[in-house]
């Protein structure tokens, strides 16, 4: 297992999805020090960049992957995570990726 030491104030976006709604994922989350947000139903204009990532992720990796067992999956969502952060381009992003859009903004701020 994995443990990563969050720094404090953490928040975790989500939608409202049943499972995030749960009580024990939120007393799980308490635990850990993360502060849970949850868009507005109806409403994702508070949560419109993870919805947009989940959205391109689910018709680009998961959709068409028709997996069979979760351990694939989280191999090919590990893999996935990586390609979007790094390689993605985007238009609205300058036709580059995240980390590079985050890099260039960060160089730009210095």
């Amino acid at each position: 297992m994995i443990v990563i030491k969050l720094p404090e104030g953490v928040v975790l976006h989500s939608d409202q999805g049943w499972h995030y709604q749960h009580v024990a994922y939120q007393n799980s989350l308490k635990k850990h020090g993360i502060i849970q947000s949850m868009s507005r139903k109806g409403n994702c204009l508070d949560n419109a960049m993870m919805e947009n990532f989940f959205g391109l992720m689910k018709s680009e990796l998961l959709y068409p992957g028709k997996y069979t067992s979760a351990d694939t999956f989280i191999k090919d969502l590990i893999d996935y995570i990586e390609y979007y952060n790094n390689e993605r381009i985007k238009l609205r992003l300058n036709g580059m990726s995240p980390v590079q859009y985050r890099k260039m903004l960060t160089a730009s701020i210095v």
